[in-house]
């Protein structure tokens, strides 16, 4: 196989880093890196491009990175929960998947890429579940999702709010006297 030099110009998840010079094979270089802008070939002329842009690449990581951080304090302390049909063993009819939650993330303001959600299999079972979030190469969020199934939720919430007549007390049997004299 033919591999070939590349200098790229943006992170690629399990390749490297921006400004890094990597070995590819020459057709995931040819077909799918140079012509979508992420790596330039790794000439003489182009390292010392690079090396010039290094200063603003290293300032634009930085800021990126900081931006993800503050990304990172507002979004900690959400938690979605997902109601889903199942059968009686907890396996889910479907499937809770990435871009369920990034739907879920949308519906809340934060607009993430679903590709930046590392679900590795969809959630088949009724349960909870940590689902890690990439802001940033550097800078993660684990966001806990419960699944439940339909309908049971509002079934334990029914269970655990008192019945009407415990909760009105004194002060109802008051209102429905003065509402007998208003009437008779």
């Amino acid at each position: 196989m033919a591999t070939t030099q590349i200098l790229l110009r943006e992170d690629i998840d399990n390749l490297g880093g921006r400004g890094e010079i990597v070995k590819v094979k020459a057709g995931f270089a040819r077909n799918y890196l140079l012509p979508r802008g992420y790596a330039i070939p790794a000439t003489k002329g182009n390292i010392k491009q690079v090396e010039q842009e290094r200063v603003l690449l290293l300032k634009k990581a930085a800021e990126e990175k900081s931006t993800a951080e503050a990304q990172l304090e507002q979004m900690k302390d959400i938690s979605f929960n997902f109601e889903r049909k199942a059968g009686e063993s907890g396996t889910l009819f479907g499937s809770v998947t990435s871009i369920d939650v990034a739907n879920a993330l949308m519906e809340k303001g934060y607009e993430i890429d679903r590709r930046n959600i590392r679900l590795k299999h969809p959630i088949k079972e009724i349960g909870d579940y940590n689902v890690p979030v990439k802001l940033h190469r550097d800078v993660i969020l684990d966001i806990p999702i419960s699944v439940t199934v339909e309908g049971e939720a509002i079934q334990e919430k029914l269970e655990e709010e008192p019945a009407p007549s415990e909760q009105e007390g004194p002060a109802a049997d008051g209102e429905s006297d003065t509402q007998e004299s208003v009437d008779g």
